[in-house]
């Protein structure tokens, strides 16, 4: 085996500029215990509390209070300890074993043990347990085995040299072996994990209230401190409205706040009482993705002409302030292999309009769409309300105006939640932008390798754009394979050409991921994962 080097011990405390108004009390400057701390969300209510059903970020956003990972990430991007100490790879890439935490426990006292690992790998990819985000990443994981009383050993059907980064995601996080036996039902309301919180009570579209555990013992490497969290206890409330969250944080009845607005941003930063944390999420950056397996986007030419059609630089400055910066990659600004090709997406409607002439869609109706064959240019774009921000649709409802001017009839079609996953699931739609969150470049086989086309137990498939190119395929699966870093990264960038070349994405920005709190909350910090926050070193000043 080789020896894979982790710290045993980490010590990064993020700091967070804070200021106080004169009328402010006293504060507190070394941390006190005590005190509940109310966090509002904008994102969607999730359907189950246990990231392993499903996958998708509000679970994640929750779950990091209660449940833990294996490993985790530093904010240099290393692999850092958290259940486990160490891990070793086989010479091979077949086997990782890896070493767990001693004398650590879930809140339903049972021990975290090696069996307790593989029976959570097992949940994750047992069909019935509709799992999206951890399935994918554990499609070359064949079982988990104890090969001692505190090493768990993967077995993998090819080298995987993603495991580590996705086994830093809270889609895996491990859960009691105990409490997996339950019906999901039951699981989905109350998991057990062995995290510094403990989900006390879900008041379905209200709240999820959440209580120290006072036994806590397993913070990651780059904790601030150990032993049990400072706060007695979290309020997770649902809060859609965006204008009611902030009113909520000015008054002071909610103490921080997600998916801010970037005109909230900028007014915000004029509050002496008000801190700003901006995280994006790593892996995919935020994108248009253009469906290439259905007409008109079948044709590479129509979609390189709405793309030339589509005026995004000018949407994100009159819509985001400053808040987000234009990006012309697949990978998100946090990912060190990124390619950005700005030559690629400069706004151009006379180069649309010669492409679209070449693909034949040279007349025009009365409306001034293009038509060929006596069909309408016609695009159908579902919208996520329940993921795309208001500023964000309103950048959608510009770029529907710009590609008019091409002669596309964009048709924007708001949806909820689940309208939206079954609009993509029957492949009803040209356009669509979905938030992937993944750690490392191997998201881009997710998004992008030709079997990603195909559903995940739970429905859900990510290759949105359905681009099927053997070689891009065989760039992925050699990227996913090979051990040496400088090999891993050519093949990434080669990949990436070919997706950003091929004019299956209009690139737009990073994930948006926008915190706001009090300056009374002290110690939060957003996780070097997949950028959710993180309350255990929090604490109330007064």
């Amino acid at each position: 085996m080789k020896r894979v080097v982790a710290p045993f011990f980490i010590l990064a405390v993020a700091l967070v500029a804070a200021g106080c108004s004169a009328t402010t009390a006293p504060t507190n400057t070394k941390p006190v215990s005590g005190g509940t701390l109310v966090y509002a969300t904008g994102d969607a209510e999730p359907t189950c509390l246990d990231p392993h059903v499903g996958g998708n970020y509000p679970q994640a956003l929750a779950a990091t209070q209660y449940l833990e990972s294996l490993v985790s990430k530093n904010t240099r991007g290393e692999i850092i300890p958290w259940l486990a100490t160490k891990w070793t790879e086989s010479a091979n890439g077949l086997q990782w074993d890896f070493t767990l935490k001693k004398n650590v426990k879930f809140t339903d006292g049972t021990a975290l043990t090696p069996e307790a690992i593989a029976a959570n790998v097992a949940h994750v990819q047992n069909p019935s347990t509709a799992s999206s985000t951890g399935y994918l990443a554990m499609q070359k994981v064949t079982g988990v085995t104890a090969v001692g009383a505190d090493v768990a050993r993967f077995t993998l059907s090819t080298p995987d040299s993603a495991l580590l980064d996705s086994l830093s995601q809270p889609w895996l996080a491990i859960e009691s072996a105990t409490a997996l036996k339950r019906s999901q039902a039951v699981n989905c309301e109350s998991p057990v994990g062995t995290g510094p919180f403990v989900v006390k009570k879900w008041t379905h579209q209200q709240s999820v209230s959440l209580v120290r555990n006072d036994a806590y013992s397993s913070p990651p490497a780059d904790a601030a401190h150990s032993g049990r969290a400072y706060l007695k206890a979290i309020e997770w409330r649902f809060l859609p409205d965006s204008a009611s969250r902030y009113a909520a944080l000015q008054a002071g009845t909610v103490d921080v706040i997600d998916n801010v607005q970037p005109d909230t941003l900028v007014a915000a930063k004029k509050s002496q009482d008000l801190v700003a944390i901006d995280a994006p999420r790593p892996g995919a950056s935020n994108r248009i993705e253009l469906n290439s397996s259905i007409a008109p986007f079948d044709d590479a030419k129509v979609r390189e002409a709405f793309i030339r059609s589509a005026n995004v630089n000018d949407a994100v400055t009159n819509l985001f302030f400053g808040t987000a910066k234009r990006s012309y990659s697949a990978l998100s600004s946090v990912e060190k292999s990124g390619v950005s090709e700005p030559s690629l997406f400069v706004y151009n409607q006379k180069a649309a309009a010669t492409l679209l002439d070449e693909a034949g869609w040279s007349a025009k109706n009365a409306d001034g769409h293009r038509t060929k064959d006596g069909k309408v240019l016609e695009i159908s774009f579902p919208v996520s309300t329940n993921q795309s921000i208001p500023a964000e649709q309103s950048l959608f409802e510009q770029l529907q105006a710009t590609s008019k001017e091409a002669g596309f009839k964009v048709d924007l079609k708001p949806l909820d939640l689940s309208s939206w996953y079954g609009a993509l699931g029957r492949n009803q739609y040209n356009l669509v932008s979905a938030p992937y969150t993944k750690v490392g470049p191997d998201v881009l086989r997710i998004l992008f390798d030709s079997a990603g086309t195909k559903p995940a137990p739970s429905g859900y498939f990510a290759n949105h754009s359905q681009v099927k190119d053997p070689a891009l395929d065989a760039l992925l699966e050699k990227a996913a394979s090979t051990s040496d870093a400088t090999e891993r990264l050519s093949f990434y960038r080669r990949a990436q050409e070919i997706v950003l070349k091929g004019f299956y994405i209009l690139p737009l920005y990073d994930q948006q991921n926008h915190y706001l709190h009090r300056s009374v909350v002290k110690g939060l910090r957003a996780m070097p994962t997949v950028s959710t926050p993180t309350m255990y070193d929090s604490w109330l000043s007064q």
